[in-house]
């Protein structure tokens, strides 16, 4: 019988001792595949975050306000600059307006910034309805008039109208095409976009038209959107709307995007430094970012510090195992050593006993890891974090608040300049154990085992057979 069967042989000669010892590793080996895999989920999800998430910069003309009556702007050749920045790897461009329906009184009202210009109407109606009742379901006012006074009898809210370079999404927020086709952000053509609550509201389908600015315009496409305040804007190309509103080349807001989280500060800087304070308002969702990067970043260390501990201890516990059966075993390795055994295939015989229980023990601990992994990181994040929220910029005070067309709440008109935003599902995190990672346990099983039976390949080294010989 050679080295490593007898090896193989003496990991199964105490039932007991070796169950025992068996469970105690695979704790500890599976210990440390679940750290393994909490710290590999968690970088995963720092850098999903990285890459696509709170990497983006809302560029504003200064002192713009959705609200207010000074049309500032920013032009297409002031952020031309900003696309050929360094690390941008986006740009969307938006130009907004609100419109008044055709035979809708507005001599006697107006919102803030709203077009009174004979050009500045559409046939459209909005979908978006007035709560005048000033009670709500939670018994709260919804409609109040910026300024005081009553609205007319006749009156409907405008209709905003949003020319941008990215006609899939409308204030960082996906449309769903249901009909149609989406829009070329970046051609000039009088075709529209429309909300599925805009079309039921004023009886159009694709292809059908409607006026805006004097100008007959085709629905391209009709979209949903989770955001009902969005329900009562159209879009069209951002050529479409300068052209049609006679702001030729100018823009309201733009969104940046950043290739990395990490490069966000310096592009945040060097857009200022090109636009100037006196043009733009700069801003990005660093600080967000960071706060939920954070926590995260915590939870790797808490992981990777857990995972020495564990490894460390299992080869401690085969160390201990095989140290005490060294000890139990001089007899026999002293009439090993006496026949003739040699060091090495004496040393070479524990080796293959230590690795038969490093490997039983790692065959629990990988069923252990596999399905702790996902729970274990959970409750680390979980315990480390909590779920950041989407942010928003609003701008102005003046307002009338709304009911949206669907029955969801919020302001019509409020723009939004482009505000980034964070992830709110950080703690929506699983651990996946693929093959290599598996390979990676029983790998560390194996070194754990090497380990373990250094010490102990020392003391068998250090045992003389007629030393054993004379005290038994």
């Amino acid at each position: 019988m050679n080295v490593f069967s007898r090896g193989i042989r003496n990991a199964f000669r105490n039932t007991i001792r070796t169950t025992s010892i068996v469970v105690i590793l695979g704790i500890s080996i599976g210990l440390s595949l679940t750290m393994l895999l909490a710290r590999q989920a968690v970088q995963q999800k720092i850098s999903d975050i990285q890459s696509s998430v709170g990497n983006t910069i809302s560029i504003s003309p200064a002192g713009f306000s959705g609200f207010s009556s000074v049309n500032n702007s920013l032009t297409t050749s002031e952020l031309s600059k900003v696309s050929s920045l360094p690390h941008v790897t986006n740009l969307v461009e938006s130009l907004t307006d609100r419109l008044t329906t055709i035979g809708s009184t507005t001599s006697t009202f107006s919102f803030p910034g709203q077009s009174t210009s004979s050009t500045g109407q559409t046939s459209l109606t909005s979908p978006v309805t007035l709560n005048t009742s000033n009670r709500g379901s939670s018994g709260g006012g919804h409609f109040f008039v910026a300024g005081g006074g009553t609205l007319p009898t006749n009156f409907t809210p405008p209709v905003s109208i949003t020319g941008t370079t990215d006609t899939a999404t409308l204030d960082t927020t996906a449309l769903t095409i249901t009909s149609g086709k989406a829009l070329d952000g970046t051609s000039d053509s009088n075709e529209a976009m429309i909300s599925k609550s805009m079309a039921s509201k004023n009886n159009l389908s694709v292809g059908s038209t409607f006026t805006a600015y004097g100008t007959t315009l085709t629905v391209s496409g009709i979209f949903t959107v989770s955001n009902e305040a969005d329900a009562g804007t159209v879009v069209v190309s951002l050529p479409t709307e300068q052209g049609l509103s006679g702001q030729t080349g100018d823009v309201t807001s733009a969104v940046a995007t950043v290739d990395s989280l990490s490069n966000l500060s310096s592009v945040t800087t060097a857009i200022k430094n090109t636009l100037g304070s006196s043009t733009a308002d700069v801003t990005s969702s660093l600080t967000q970012a960071n706060n939920t990067i954070a926590p995260l970043n915590s939870v790797k260390n808490i992981s990777l510090f857990s995972l020495i501990g564990a490894v460390i201890a299992g080869a401690i516990i085969i160390l201990l195992v095989m140290v005490m059966i060294v000890r139990e075993r001089r007899r026999e390795i002293g009439v090993l050593k006496a026949i003739g055994g040699s060091n090495l295939k004496i040393i070479l015989q524990f080796i293959t006993e230590a690795i038969t229980l490093t490997i039983l023990g790692a065959i629990i601990g990988l069923i252990i890891g596999v399905i702790g992994g996902t729970p274990v990181t959970k409750l680390l994040v979980n315990n480390s974090t909590s779920s950041t929220t989407t942010t928003s910029q609003f701008g102005g005070s003046g307002a009338v608040r709304t009911s949206g067309g669907g029955g969801g709440g919020g302001s019509f008109f409020a723009t939004r300049l482009g505000g980034s935003n964070i992830v709110s599902g950080v703690k929506d995190i699983k651990a996946a154990a693929g093959w290599s990672i598996l390979l990676y346990g029983f790998g560390a099983a194996i070194v754990i085992a090497v380990l373990g039976s250094t010490l102990a390949a020392g003391l068998i080294a250090k045992i003389r057979p007629a030393e054993v010989m004379r005290t038994e």
